[in-house]
């Protein structure tokens, strides 16, 4: 089960008590104070991680909490901090505040750490509070309580490319016949259920990952469909490459399509269409492609991306289409991936894991 979005409470631990208590031996008269400290409670710590990729776990586990500190005992001994809370999410993951919505933390990058929640200061024990005046002083402080909060884990899926489409238009074909990756395959709507990542090598030393997402239809934003639970996984990609049946199997005419793209897109984030893109004019080998594919042209003769004319089923065009995708991967700038794509991963720092994501070479 493929989770990306899940509330979850959090909670530091406790610092321990400060001890009152003196000290008392055979043959020493007027022992002084000897009351310890309490721990430190301990903190709760997002961690970013390469290898996952849902937060499914915090759905059997929406309590996060740490350890407390122990109280502190006699003979000057000081409790124990209590113990950290690691916990490992995935990288992309957005910490959000609740119910303000506030951006706390956004892990973009494997191993980037985040405290949550920060445990409460240790108590002080008698000793502390001996004087010339005072020399037997009965006051002892208790721990401070840990910091605890209600927060939202949002996922954002890092990938360098981003697939956009209606549903039924090829996304996953084409994602599989480019990568490694092995989403569910089938002739109806909304077939792809949640996102899928694919590995694409461009020779021996470059690849970038691909992200494909279910499939928008009109008034996604407004949550219609499936896609408005996954936009924000195109969010971060440096390049969008739109995917358009060209023989209108469902009757949506390839202009009228990549126009409802674009608006749902500008309304679910206006910065959305700021990003690179390329459009792949799917299905050619089909009947009547051909036709729609010269009134594509002749409508979006402004269009700031290439159209490259594809068979994702019969790989006719695929190849080209890859080599387009890198050399606009290798123009744009900015995260995650940087200019000129990326290097194949290493066991230290690979790409996030999706549902059918394979790390044998496509």
């Amino acid at each position: 089960m493929f989770i990306d979005t899940i509330v979850v409470l959090v909670k530091a631990g406790d610092g321990g008590n400060g001890c009152m208590s003196f000290r008392r031996e055979k043959h020493v008269p007027l022992g002084g104070p000897n009351g310890g400290d309490g721990g430190k409670g301990g903190d709760v710590i997002f961690c970013a991680d390469n290898n996952l990729s849902t937060l499914l776990d915090f759905y059997y586990r929406p309590r996060l909490v740490a350890g407390k500190g122990e109280h502190g005992r006699g003979k000057l001994q000081t409790g124990a901090n209590g113990g950290d809370l690691l916990v490992r999410v995935p990288t992309g993951t957005v910490v959000r505040s609740i119910p303000a919505g506030e951006i706390l933390c956004d892990l973009t990058a494997d191993g980037q750490r985040f405290v949550a929640a920060r445990g409460g200061v240790g108590g002080l024990g008698n000793a502390r509070f001996k004087s010339p005046t005072n020399r037997a002083p009965r006051t002892a402080t208790r721990g401070g309580a840990g910091e605890e909060a209600t927060l939202r884990l949002e996922l954002k899926t890092i990938a360098d490319a981003g697939l956009v489409g209606l549903p039924n238009a090829g996304k996953s074909t084409l994602i599989s016949k480019i990568s490694a990756a092995r989403p569910k395959i089938a002739a109806y709507p909304f077939t792809t259920r949640e996102p899928h990542l694919g590995l694409v090598r461009v020779g021996d030393d470059r690849s970038f990952v691909v992200a494909d997402i279910p499939g928008l239809m009109e008034g996604a934003h407004r949550n219609v469909g499936l896609g408005h639970e996954f936009l924000r996984h195109i969010e971060r990609t440096r390049v969008l490459l739109f995917v358009l049946d060209m023989a209108a199997v469902d009757g949506h005419d390839p202009v009228a399509a990549l126009a409802t793209l674009e608006r749902e897109l500008a309304l679910h984030q206006p910065a959305m269409l700021e990003k690179k893109k390329i459009i792949a004019a799917n299905k050619m080998d089909l009947p009547g492609a051909d036709e729609r594919l010269r009134a594509l042209r002749a409508a979006r003769g402004d269009c700031r991306g290439a159209i490259h004319p594809i068979s994702a089923l019969t790989g006719k065009g695929v190849r080209g289409l890859v080599a387009a995708l890198a050399g606009l991967l290798c123009a744009a700038e900015g995260p995650p991936g940087g200019p000129g794509g990326r290097r194949p991963p290493t066991p230290a720092a690979r790409p996030p894991r999706i549902a059918g994501r394979r790390d044998r070479p496509s």
